[in-house]
């Protein structure tokens, strides 16, 4: 059984849990492609940063695999970047819940097309990115991504993904506000957990169609190659982001642990 976290997990809620406070980031997220496999709790943990453990649905975590356009990245409440801080990303999720029940998502990877805010992510913030070869590209109800990866590797790893659109969702289901209704990132800085909480408006979501998914992002993000067609597809048009400075930790949590094999054997 996985460890638990020290808190129970904050409601999932549609609309963001937090009011924004201190600006860090603003930032679009256009033309999202959200494909979804469930996962074994058990086979996610070793990969989450320490204080954080997976968050679960029914009992089941999931591996995100989000396509999209980011739109015009920027710095605090100045205006966004039109060409620097516009590019394709697609990034490698996990779900998370840390000590102080806050739901959250974990980066693996985030393949990036422009080389100056991927060298800024990985420096500044210890995220994931990596630069690679991407288009974003719409043929009527269509929209197809590609990624190649050029540095710092794997080299070759890749994605290659077509959906078709569909209609627009009325009322999403819990696991459909469960993978999209995320409210901040866990990660690790200098060895101490971090938090960076985010807001944007309601998701607009709607149905969507696979057409093909060639891609080794998963295995290269040290995940098994998912043995069957998702879960889950959806697609949005996008919604307006601000990240927010990392809170100040309420005193007295406990942290989990996520334990070694040979603890979980036992």
């Amino acid at each position: 059984m996985p460890p638990q976290p020290a808190a129970l997990p904050e409601p999932i809620s549609a609309d963001p849990p937090h009011r924004p406070d201190r600006t860090l980031l603003t930032q679009s997220w256009l033309d999202l492609a959200f494909l979804h496999w469930a996962a074994d709790p058990a086979d996610v943990a070793p990969l989450l940063p320490p204080g954080t453990v997976p968050d679960t649905h029914d009992g089941v975590t999931y591996v995100g695999l989000v396509a999209f356009r980011m739109h015009r990245v920027g710095w605090f409440r100045l205006p966004g970047v039109p060409y620097l801080g516009s590019f394709p990303e697609t990034n490698v999720r996990l779900y998370s819940v840390d000590a102080h029940g806050r739901r959250g998502v974990v980066f693996r990877s985030l393949d990036a097309s422009r080389l100056i805010p991927v060298a800024v992510g990985r420096w500044a913030f210890r995220i994931p990115y990596v630069w690679s070869r991407m288009s974003v590209r719409s043929d009527g109800p269509t929209v197809t991504y590609t990624s190649s990866r050029r540095w710092p590797g794997p080299r070759g790893a890749r994605s290659a993904i077509s959906v078709e659109v569909g209609e627009p969702v009325a009322e999403p289901t819990a696991l459909e506000h469960f993978l999209t209704a995320r409210w901040g990132m866990h990660s690790s800085f200098r060895g101490r957990p971090l938090y960076l909480p985010n807001t944007h408006p309601r998701w607009p979501l709607h149905r969507a169609r696979l057409l093909d998914c060639d891609e080794t992002l998963l295995t290269a993000a040290g995940l098994e190659r998912p043995a069957g067609p998702p879960a889950s597809v959806l697609y949005s048009p996008g919604v307006p982001v601000r990240f927010s400075a990392p809170p100040r930790d309420p005193r007295g949590a406990r942290v989990p642990r996520v334990p070694r094999q040979r603890d979980a054997d036992r």
